[in-house]
């Protein structure tokens, strides 16, 4: 992500106390950046992320941490944006919680000067994090489709990625959307097919 896509974010503000989102939210704006939500309520946060789609979600801890972490737990589910908490004081158990849940980072009120930097850091490991799961996802696509070709042509794995890539260049289509044809295709077809003529009978 470059530095201009991270000088205006549009940014979602949670936490149950309305007067620290009321305090959170100017030094947001005067970042440069945009508050498109402001939620209290653990029920609508999450259709909110999912409307909005914010960059960053900003989670303050206010009288109740599991009511921060509810709030964490509906907006990482979205996983429309990283979530960074907002301490207004040290809470290392809180930290280990809010860890387990997705977060990717938390500030603090002390640090105002640093939230700038600190959102930068989140939202480039926010992006390496998706690719990272993207490679995986590709990858496990591919050991299926040649899963699948091993099991139709009785071949080893090296023949069958030969002809996942012998088959992709020949179409001029990615690897990887082949592996998905051949996986969903799979999925359309019996799982013991039977040769032709083997069923039914003759009538005469």
């Amino acid at each position: 992500m470059s530095d201009l896509e991270t000088t205006h974010l549009r940014v979602l503000i949670a936490n149950e106390r309305k007067d620290r989102l009321a305090l959170v939210a100017p030094i947001v704006v005067g970042l440069g950046h945009e508050v498109i939500a402001r939620e209290i309520d653990v029920a609508d946060v999450g259709a909110v992320t999912a409307r909005e789609r914010p960059d960053v979600a900003l989670v303050g801890l206010g009288e109740s941490s599991e009511h921060a972490l509810d709030l964490i737990d509906k907006i990482v589910r979205e996983a429309a944006c990283p979530v960074i908490v907002l301490l207004h004081a040290r809470d290392p158990v809180f930290v280990r919680e809010a860890s387990k849940r997705g977060v990717f980072a938390h500030i603090s009120d002390a640090d105002v000067e640093d939230w700038q930097s600190s959102i930068d850091i989140v939202l480039r490991r926010f992006a390496e994090y998706h690719d990272l799961q993207g490679a995986f996802g590709r990858r496990a696509l591919t050991e299926r489709a040649k899963g699948i070709l091993m099991e139709r042509h009785a071949i080893d794995a090296a023949r069958a990625f030969e002809m996942l890539r012998a088959q992709s260049r020949a179409d001029n289509r990615k690897l990887v959307d082949l592996a998905a044809a051949v996986v969903d295709g799979h999925r359309l077809l019996p799982r013991d097919p039977r040769p032709s003529g083997s069923a039914g009978g003759s009538t005469g």
